[in-house]
């Protein structure tokens, strides 16, 4: 069954090499497009074209499908093209010509449109909860570990001293960046797009503000032209968030990669959470974390692909963009998992205490000492010298230890601060408003 079927049948060739993967990603889609269709023939009956006893039955046929999709007894058949088609089907075997006029006034392009954006509004905040789940853990060992001292480097040389506890809370803080970056590619997905249909608006009367309303969307795409545009750039604003949260990942686990190696020995965890080798017995491999990084360095590269994909296209529908939830929709998947496993693996390191007094780091102080020095008067360029002179000369003596105050220093962490800051940045995402909407329209 195809929407689009006219009187002529397309050759196989062509149909497999157009459908290409869709069967199976239209899945990630379905329960989307019922909360769409849903609100679609609310919308219909309010402006006459459905009776109010086809509107409520196609409300519960609707719903009986959506049960079905939540219990994973949903597919699309043999021979039908999409899950719009397939819902469509469902309808019309249960309600003969009733189930065909849920299509009145919509196209495909546009119901495809504001699936993708509900699917994407529900994995963002998934997103944001497996976030906000491994910034609770971060400081929690920031503050646990914050008078645990190591070396902190620069060019991967030893520099000044540092703590676990700048080390998770860095990262902790990282997070709430991340966060800001959600938040602007929520601001695009929540927006409308139902009513443009192909591209150009309806000679229906159709109510957008009401559909907006039903499906918990901020606002609309008043355009319809640019609703269709919006399509390509939601995606690439949704990769860019995920770039910048697979950055701070990626930049962790390289982090944990080598603190665990035995040249550093500064962090361990249970050996049932490393791999061996097949041919050295005393292998205790951070292959997890070698996973996240190569995992996480591929996110990266995901907005300049979509970038690609849709480069230089004109107005106005195009098939190329059938190609954007091949490239995105698995990866929401990768990203999450390794959110889930990096916190799974946190949860478990143990931190090495006392790395400093190790004669090896006793230059980490040459900093301490200048400042000393400065602090009985020296000129900073003098004491600068002074130092420098000792450390020339082997004859450099210290004391190993810090006294660092201001904000966000060894002992002045701002966990408080950063905790105050995740938070105003999780409570501009209206996901309570989506629920009373989606609850609503489901009841």
């Amino acid at each position: 069954m195809k929407l689009w079927q006219k009187d002529m049948d397309t050759q196989k060739e062509v149909e497999a090499f157009t459908v290409g993967q869709d069967a199976t990603l239209d899945l990630f889609l379905a329960k989307y497009d019922v909360l769409g269709s849903l609100a679609h023939i609310a919308m219909l009956e309010s402006i006459g074209l459905l009776r109010h006893d086809e509107q409520q039955a196609l409300a519960r046929e609707l719903k009986k499908i959506h049960r079905q999709i939540e219990q994973g007894q949903f597919q699309l058949e043999e021979g039908v093209e999409d899950v719009h088609s397939q819902v469509e089907l469902l309808l019309t075997r249960a309600l003969g010509d009733t189930g065909k006029k849920i299509h009145s006034g919509r196209s495909r392009n546009d119901q495809v449109l504001v699936d993708c954006k509900l699917f994407l509004r529900e994995q963002l905040r998934l997103i944001i909860s497996d976030m906000e789940e491994l910034f609770r853990l971060l400081q929690a060992k920031s503050e646990q570990h914050r008078h645990a001292l190591l070396p902190g480097y620069t060019h991967l040389q030893l520099a000044m001293p540092s703590s676990f506890g700048l080390w998770f809370g860095a990262y902790a803080e990282s997070l709430v960046d991340d966060v800001a970056s959600w938040h602007a590619a929520y601001t695009i997905v929540n927006k409308n797009p139902l009513g443009s249909a192909a591209g150009y608006g309806s000679s229906f009367p159709l109510n957008r503000t009401m559909t907006t309303r039903l499906l918990g969307f901020e606002t609309l795409h008043y355009n319809v032209v640019y609703a269709q545009m919006s399509r390509g750039k939601t995606e690439r604003m949704f990769a860019q968030a995920m770039a910048n949260t697979a950055a701070t990942l990626a930049k962790l686990a390289m982090d944990v990669t080598l603190y665990l190696n035995q040249n550093f020995a500064f962090i361990s965890f249970p050996d049932e959470l490393t791999t061996g080798s097949s041919i050295m017995p005393h292998k205790k491999n951070p292959d997890v974390f070698e996973l996240i990084r190569g995992k996480c360095n591929l996110l990266q590269a995901l907005p300049n692909d979509l970038a690609l994909l849709t480069t230089n296209l004109p107005s106005g529908y195009h098939r190329d963009w059938q190609l954007l939830k091949e490239k995105l929709f698995p990866a929401i998947g990768t990203l999450r998992d390794c959110l889930r496993m990096t916190t799974f693996m946190l949860s478990a390191i143990h931190v090495r205490e006392n790395i400093l007094d190790d004669p090896r780091y006793r230059y980490l102080f040459s900093v301490e000492e200048v400042n000393r020095l400065v602090l009985q008067g020296v000129p900073f360029r003098d004491a600068y010298r002074q130092v420098g002179h000792a450390i020339a000369h082997d004859t450099f003596s210290h004391t190993p230890r810090v006294h660092h105050t201001h904000e966000g220093s060894i002992g002045n962490l701002c966990n408080a601060e950063v905790r105050a800051l995740m938070q105003a940045q999780l409570e501009r995402f209206a996901f309570a408003t989506v629920d009373e909407a989606l609850t609503r329209l489901l009841a």
